[in-house]
């Protein structure tokens, strides 16, 4: 380590607060932000920085061209041989994975009580800065309460807001959250609605309200300006001069992805709301501030609305409503706070509280970037606006961000493939079947298939694929017998599994058939010389794939024979993972039914379908028999102690495989990132929720170690070894929104890419243990 890098750290862990490489290199890095990659490649590699580097790093006094070619300066070190700061350092970090912790506000209120406002707002300030959250968001007009009607026109409550601003603004220097209060505002004769933004002791912004309501029992036109063309002013409040605008985006100078656009509450309601040219601009999270009084039914318009904008803009919504103590002379209030993102509902307050409340939850902003990447008609529709980001002003400030381990606030699924929403359970699995049931019902009439030949083996895929033909027959009035299921086993078969796969052909009414692949299969392995020919207990992946590859040759020369085709059985994890045989294989069939459908929602919809008593009770008994069963190929004997051979044991928990799947394929998440978010899904099974009547037994619960090693496995198997299997797959229809791997459709990768990008970043920043 040279003197350089040494300087860099303690410069990093000098400064208040201690930053993170990440934070440092965006910070200051130039004449582009320096990754946190290179950062600890000076610091704990020993590499140089380039000139021009060397350079800046002198102007701001951190090091000095000549530190690159002296050693450091071992006597400052600690003693540890741990003292060396490695990217693992901000693993447990919320901030440096992209989490903004969010918070919506329903302060107590007292009407017209200035002074009461002020200390509730501050009040509420307190309790977030505790909570470790990075924005606030009020509801309107709270530090002069909304409901006064025309004292908003009395100038001595426009001072006392005036006064009561200037003290939020100067106890803000002590609180780490960004605030975003409500007040009514005087500006060159007028009066406006306004969002102010406040941090670190300075009022950063000011937003006039768009939209002002006159309809039914608003009256806002009769007091206030409406401010849908102020843009590129100033406005003087307590003294303290500050943008002025609906123009105005705040980001945070050392949290990447922290960028906020604020609303007032009819502005919501608009058919062109102004957060819609917000997040076009860049914004990623989208406040509104608003006070709505409550009628029958609102709250779920609210919801509806919310969710809406923050799928359409690509966004997170933070929504805040007055509460109790407003003026209930001819309405009433609720509360409601609420924070959605991309669609979905991350957190929600308590409505008709007579106590403060605070609704916490972590947004995604990584996430948010990510989707904006992907979507190319976000920014398209940027372009048509005239981009936003060239004209919108953005306020830049430094967050007093929080390091180290702060938890994470938010619901993750630990599975993220299967139906979570327990109001439409039934629906959400009649759909997924029903995506592949129309699938298959299609290829039979395109193609006038008289059969579907299909390898049954007792395991999972195939008993979903064999439901699914045989719903497909129901729909399409055909008789089940035209399906031809044929069970095939091999040197490793187990007879209880064969027995499942006997009583389910048999319950499900289907033509069976049996066909013993030991001869054909040892006549192959003598005929290219295999050990095992001779005797030898040799199990090698050849000795697999004889087996998997005659099963597949008979499908395909039965269905040639039954003038049908051959119905693939292999799903979407297996898919990820490479576990099949390519070519004349597993890997291959005329139609993949399952090719969309990860292990864990097969197993969650075979479940669904015992729960729903969707086929009789002989054939939920053999079904739930085909669940219990450990997942194997059944290609390999049993051992002495007639231990059979385990796919999860080779490959990892599908479980853990499927989460990372989703995250990859679906948000292109860091393997850190990934890890981060598995850990804190799944390091403790008594945390969180389970989808719907999920078995007690099957809950399970992995510390960091475990997920480490197996998302290793997963990275170099998806994107080092097995993608020219999924180059070639048959066609087979997209069943969930997390995304499919053809490459027709979602996933276009090349073959012959390596994996160590990704390896790479999993080593340097998820810790082993």
């Amino acid at each position: 380590m040279h003197s350089a890098g040494q300087k860099i750290r303690l410069w990093r862990e000098a400064h208040s607060p201690p930053l993170n490489a990440e934070e440092f290199g965006a910070q200051y890095g130039a004449p582009k932000p320096w990754p946190s990659r290179t950062v600890y490649g000076w610091e704990v590699k020993g590499k140089i920085a380039r000139a021009a580097v060397q350079t800046r790093l002198s102007q701001l006094g951190i090091c000095e061209p000549a530190d690159w070619l002296a050693p450091a300066d071992t006597t400052t070190l600690p003693e540890s041989p741990t003292h060396m700061i490695n990217d693992t350092s901000d693993f447990y970090n919320a901030h440096a994975h992209g989490f903004v912790r969010i918070a919506t506000s329903t302060p107590q209120v007292r009407t017209a009580d200035v002074a009461f406002n002020r200390d509730a707002i501050l009040a509420e300030a307190k309790r977030a800065h505790d909570a470790r959250v990075d924005l606030v968001v009020y509801p309107e007009l709270c530090v002069s309460s909304y409901a006064i009607d025309d004292l908003h026109l009395q100038a001595a409550l426009l001072d006392a807001v005036e006064t009561a601003i200037g003290a939020i603004v100067s106890a803000s220097a002590k609180l780490a959250p960004m605030l975003m209060i409500g007040a009514p505002l005087r500006r060159n004769g007028k009066i406006f609605n306004c969002a102010l933004v406040i941090a670190g002791g300075k009022l950063l912004g000011v937003i006039p309200k768009s939209f002002l309501p006159n309809y039914r029992e608003y009256y806002e036109k009769r007091w206030f300006a409406h401010g849908r063309s102020v843009q590129g002013q100033d406005i003087t409040v307590a003294g303290l001069t500050a943008p002025f605008g609906t123009d105005l985006i705040f980001a945070a100078s050392n949290l990447p992805g922290f960028k906020v656009f604020a609303e007032i509450c009819e502005d919501y309601w608009s058919p062109n709301p102004p957060s819609t040219l917000g997040a076009l601009a860049g914004a990623t999270i989208l406040a509104n501030l608003s006070a709505s009084n409550v009628t029958i039914g609102k709250s779920d318009e609210r919801h509806m609305l919310a969710r809406a904008q923050s799928s359409r803009a690509i966004a997170a919504y933070a929504y805040s409503a007055s509460g109790h103590g407003e003026s209930t002379t001819d309405l009433a209030w609720d509360g409601q706070g609420m924070i959605y993102e991309l669609g979905d509902l991350l957190a929600e307050s308590e409505r008709f509280s007579l106590d403060a409340q605070l609704s916490i939850a972590d947004v995604d902003c990584d996430r948010i970037v990510s989707e904006r990447m992907r979507n190319q008609t976000f920014n398209d529709a940027a372009e048509a606006e005239d981009c936003p980001e060239n004209w919108f002003r953005t306020i830049s400030f430094e967050h007093k961000s929080v390091g180290g381990d702060i938890g994470l606030h938010r619901p993750i699924r630990r599975f993220p493939f299967v139906p979570n929403r327990a109001n439409k359970l039934d629906e959400d699995c009649y759909e997924a079947f029903n995506i592949q049931i129309d699938g298959l019902m299609r290829r039979i009439t395109a193609t006038k298939a008289k059969s579907i030949v299909i390898g049954i083996s007792g395991g999972l895929d195939s008993t979903h694929a064999l439901i699914v033909a045989a719903k497909t027959c129901d729909r399409l009035g055909l008789d089940r017998k035209m399906i031809k299921g044929f069970t095939m086993p091999g040197f490793g078969t187990s007879d209880y599994t064969k027995s499942n796969a006997w009583k389910l052909m048999e319950a499900m009414g289907i033509s069976a058939e049996e066909i013993d692949i030991v001869p054909a299969a040892t006549k192959m392995l003598e005929d290219i010389g295999h050990p095992f020919a001779d005797g030898q207990p040799e199990y090698d992946v050849t000795f697999e794939n004889v087996q998997a590859g005659l099963r597949t040759d008979y499908l395909f020369r039965l269905s040639g024979q039954h003038s049908g085709f051959v119905l693939g059985t292999g799903d979407l994890s297996e898919l990820a993972l490479g576990w099949c045989t390519y070519g004349v294989g597993d890997q291959m069939s005329h139609y993949g039914v399952n090719a969309g459908v990860p292990k864990t929602l097969i197993q969650y919809l075979i479940r669904w379908s015992i729960q729903t008593s969707q086929f009789d009770a002989a054939t939920d008994d053999v079904l739930q028999a085909i669940l219990d069963t450990e997942i194997s190929p059944e290609l390999v004997p049993a051992d002495e102690q007639g231990g059979m051979q385990s796919t999860e044991s080779k490959i990892g928990p599908y479980e853990l495989n499927d989460f990372f799947l989703h995250h990859i394929i679906r948000w292109g998440q860091r393997p850190s990132k990934v890890a981060f978010l598995a850990y804190h899904a799944w390091k403790d099974a008594g945390e969180g929720l389970w989808p719907a009547d999920f078995p007690e037994a099957k809950k399970n619960q992995y510390d960091l170690a475990t997920i480490r090693m197996w998302l290793e496995k997963f990275l170099w198997r998806f994107f080092q070894f097995s993608q020219f299997k999924r180059s070639a797959l048959p066609n087979g229809p997209k069943v969930s929104a997390g995304g499919a791997l053809s490459p027709r459709g979602d996933w276009r990768a090349p073959s012959d890419a390596v994996a160590d990008v990704w390896l790479e970043e999993l080593s340097s920043k998820v810790p082993e243990n």
